[in-house]
């Protein structure tokens, strides 16, 4: 079913329809689908664990940084969806030159996630560069956005790439402005979850 065909059936035909590409997956498909996946996932769980575990012992955190998590699920299930039609019926359009802005758009958010982390140990040192690619990521999540958005006019995208990518936008801003916030505030409550974990797991 092409995209033109997609956008003259109901929503939840054109849900099932996306999805239903998985079938067309191969071997080297399901890799990355399931590591790009899992590493969101993963990355969920991460967060979403240390938190608990501060929580159940008693640490208090501000409120915005459950935004943190609800912004990774967000993008996890979005990418989960639009994934499939990358790997599917809109690789040859993303191989001319998309496939390189999704490239360096993962590279500056995973690589500004990292620095987010490190930077509790190097609050200082490690400003201005994870500055920088936070603000790498979300300039080269616009151009991806505006070059998926050129494929939508002239027929090349569908509905559901374009509201998985609107909410892919959404769940990555909410993230890094969240997890910013908390890191230039200096991370209030991390040093209590640190001793709750040790203290639970022993290391």
């Amino acid at each position: 079913m092409s995209s033109t065909t997609l956008s003259n059936t109901s929503v939840i035909k054109d849900i099932i329809t996306y999805a239903s590409r998985v079938k067309q997956f191969n071997k080297t498909d399901w890799i990355v689908y399931v590591i790009w996946v899992g590493l969101m996932l993963g990355l969920f769980a991460a967060v979403t664990g240390f938190l608990l575990i501060g929580h159940n012992a008693g640490v208090t955190y501000p409120a915005y940084v459950w935004n943190i998590p609800l912004g990774i699920f967000i993008f996890s299930i979005a990418i989960s969806f639009d994934t499939i039609g990358h790997r599917t019926v809109y690789r040859a359009y993303l191989e001319k030159c998309e496939a390189l802005v999704h490239h360096v758009t993962i590279f500056a958010g995973i690589t500004s996630t990292v620095l987010l982390c490190l930077a509790y140990t190097w609050p200082e040192f490690l400003k201005i560069p994870t500055a920088v690619f936070i603000v790498m990521s979300i300039v080269y999540s616009i151009i991806d956005e505006a070059m998926h958005w050129h494929r939508y006019m002239t027929q090349n995208s569908d509905r559901v790439e374009m509201v998985s990518h609107f909410f892919i936008f959404i769940g990555h801003n909410i993230m890094v402005a969240a997890w910013w916030v908390w890191y230039i505030n200096g991370y209030p409550g991390v040093a209590e979850t640190i001793k709750a974990k040790e203290a639970l797991f022993g290391f």
